[in-house]
């Protein structure tokens, strides 16, 4: 049976969307947000929560996921890296080749010794970061973080507000994605899973 020229012409069509929603697929196969080439890569020097001075390099051959938050977080901060855990649990041995690098925006608090005890709470990936409040706005500002300290309470104690992204990079420190609090941990997963595989989904 012939086809109508009309129906020749919709079978094109639609063969030509199938076409391209596969090339799509193919060529991202991300389900968070994509930044490769947007953001600078891994670089930083500060001091980790066993007191020794670290750069971006002591990382390198690892997936990093930089987050900015702080020790006295009453919500954001504590549910995020809950989340992560149950991420890097997701994740099974895979998950070995992930680090995730809390740094903190309340250095004035934030000793490397509170920084331990609060990221080996929840997860033996998390290393706490910090070091001067300089070298912590500078480090901000390379990835358009931001936080602000907020006006103190009674009895001295005051909340800092701060960005809440998280910064994927690959084992060479180059910046991949963003994730945010709200990302699924399916997407999580999925898309540190074809990081952490060999070829990184280059």
């Amino acid at each position: 049976m012939k086809l109508s020229r009309f129906a020749r012409l919709a079978c094109l069509l639609v063969a030509g969307m199938l076409l391209a929603a596969c090339q799509h697929e193919a060529a991202t196969p991300w389900q968070l947000t994509d930044i490769s080439g947007h953001m600078p890569d891994l670089a930083f020097q500060l001091t980790d929560d066993q007191g020794k001075t670290v750069t971006a390099t002591d990382y390198q051959g690892k997936v990093a996921l930089l987050y900015f938050g702080y020790t006295h977080c009453p919500d954001v901060c504590p549910l995020t890296l809950a989340h992560l855990h149950v991420v890097m649990q997701r994740l099974g041995k895979v998950a070995d080749g992930a680090q995730i690098l809390f740094v903190s925006v309340d250095p004035a608090r934030d000793t490397p010794a509170a920084l331990h005890a609060y990221a080996t709470a929840f997860d033996p990936h998390v290393i706490g970061l910090t070091g001067s409040p300089a070298d912590i706005e500078a480090l901000t500002k390379r990835y358009r973080a931001a936080f602000s300290r907020e006006p103190g309470k009674e009895g001295g104690s005051y909340d800092v507000s701060h960005s809440s992204g998280i910064y994927i990079f690959d084992a060479h420190g180059k910046a991949r994605l963003l994730a945010t609090p709200t990302d699924s941990q399916d997407k999580l997963v999925h898309d540190l899973h074809l990081l952490l595989s060999p070829g990184g989904a280059t």
